[in-house]
């Protein structure tokens, strides 16, 4: 399956924390029981649905252990729902399902053609849609009300990840490139790599594992201004202090894990824009000698973006696409490319397709916010929405730990 499916779906599940183990499909009997919640029955099937699901998104969870345990949590959030009427419509599944897969740049029907392809079957994609869906709904309606999110609160909030600070970040960054067939091994790696004690550790690791051009100064960046990196890696980086070192982050094709080596505040402010430009040529082959000469053949033969329609006349449409989004818009993996360079500069750092499709990415301007009001007043809204959420997950964990405790559950081993 296309490591596509890494992009955005991973930050919509509570499994996204490791990588699955390797395991073995269908070693039981797919009827066989594994476990009954409150008279509810999960049988191996769905045990071996489920797995296969997120191996094939790349989600990582540790053990099958833990996604029994996610399914038996699923059991009783469909039990409490059922309890008070809460269902989900048609349309609000069919618009549910066509946002999953849209965050792999795939239609609903396209994303559970490949799902099939692979072995899972589409009630497997729908169920796991239905059922966090909700239960989102549930717990908005049960809690929603009850929560209030203050300007302070809000304020503070904005402070830490606004675009108007002038905060500057020292990072240090790791990129494995992964697939499903190597994700356990590629977990191990990041777990060897979490326990690092030193910067100078961090990048010995850089330069053994890391796929992108900084690892040949051992994954050592320059200082970059915290609003031009990604917005989802903000408040991540923001929350380490020096020398400390990321959870693996999902991207396509693979897991990035970040050092934070030194922090500083500028009086000026950062310069915050409206949109960026860029553009991605994509390039057969992937990271092999022949790709990367191509990549190099078409740096060499252009001076800026529109130089690529050129290159590109005679290839199909699909090979050349030309963006320009706000920052919160872009894929995590490129945007984090695109904070390292400078107009009309080239990064070959990225793949697609499980590594067959060499990704070459030019940076084709930043356009500067010139009026900032709709934009704070959109940033404001944004980090209020991120406080509820945040607080409402932490209500969800909680009912559903006293759910798990009051039931009666039986493993079969």
């Amino acid at each position: 399956m296309s490591a596509k499916f890494l992009k955005h779906l991973i930050q919509s599940s509570a499994l996204a924390c490791m990588i699955l183990a390797p395991f073995s499909v269908f070693a039981q009997s797919p009827f066989e029981k594994v476990a009954q919640v409150n008279g509810s029955i999960i049988t191996q099937f769905e045990l071996d649905q489920r797995i296969l699901f997120l191996q094939l998104l790349g989600s990582p969870a540790s053990s099958n252990s833990d996604v029994l345990d996610e399914l038996i949590k699923d059991r009783l959030r469909q039990q409490i729902t059922k309890k008070f009427d809460i269902f989900l419509s048609e349309e609000a599944l069919q618009q549910g399902l066509t946002d999953f897969a849209a965050r792999a740049e795939l239609s609903s029907e396209e994303f559970i053609k490949q799902l099939k392809v692979d072995g899972v079957a589409r009630q497997t994609f729908r169920d796991f849609v239905t059922v966090s869906l909700v239960w989102r709904d549930y717990i908005r309606a049960r809690y929603g009300n009850s929560i209030d999110i203050t300007d302070d609160q809000v304020d503070r909030a904005v402070q830490s990840v606004s675009s108007n600070t002038g905060i500057d970040v020292l990072v240090s960054e790791i990129i494995i490139p992964t697939s499903p067939d190597i994700a356990s091994e590629v977990l191990e790696i990041a777990e060897e790599i979490m326990s690092s004690n030193s910067t100078t550790e961090f990048s010995e690791y850089a330069t053994r594992y890391s796929a992108t051009a900084s690892r040949e100064d051992g994954g050592r960046l320059d200082w970059v201004p915290l609003t031009d990196l990604p917005p989802q890696l903000r408040p991540i980086l923001l929350s380490l202090a020096p020398g400390e070192i990321t959870n693996p982050l999902p991207i396509p094709d693979a897991i990035a894990l970040f050092q934070l080596r030194d922090i500083r505040e500028r009086s000026v402010p950062a310069i915050r824009y409206s949109s960026i430009d860029y553009a991605v040529y994509l390039i057969g082959g992937g990271r092999s000698s022949e790709a990367l000469r191509r990549a190099q053949k078409v740096k060499a033969s252009i001076d800026r973006c529109d130089d690529l329609y050129g290159v590109a006349q005679n290839e199909p449409q699909a090979n050349l696409k030309r963006e320009n989004l706000s920052q919160s818009k872009i894929p995590r993996d490129i945007a984090l490319e695109l904070s390292k360079l400078d107009k009309n500069e080239v990064s070959t750092a990225l793949t697609r397709s499980n590594g067959s499709t060499l990704v070459f990415l030019m940076l084709c301007g930043r356009t500067p916010a010139l009026s900032q009001s709709e934009d704070d007043k959109a940033t404001r809204e944004a980090v209020a929405a991120q406080l509820l959420n945040t607080r409402l997950s932490a209500l969800s964990n909680t009912l559903l730990e006293e759910l798990q405790a009051d039931a009666d559950i039986v493993i079969f081993n």
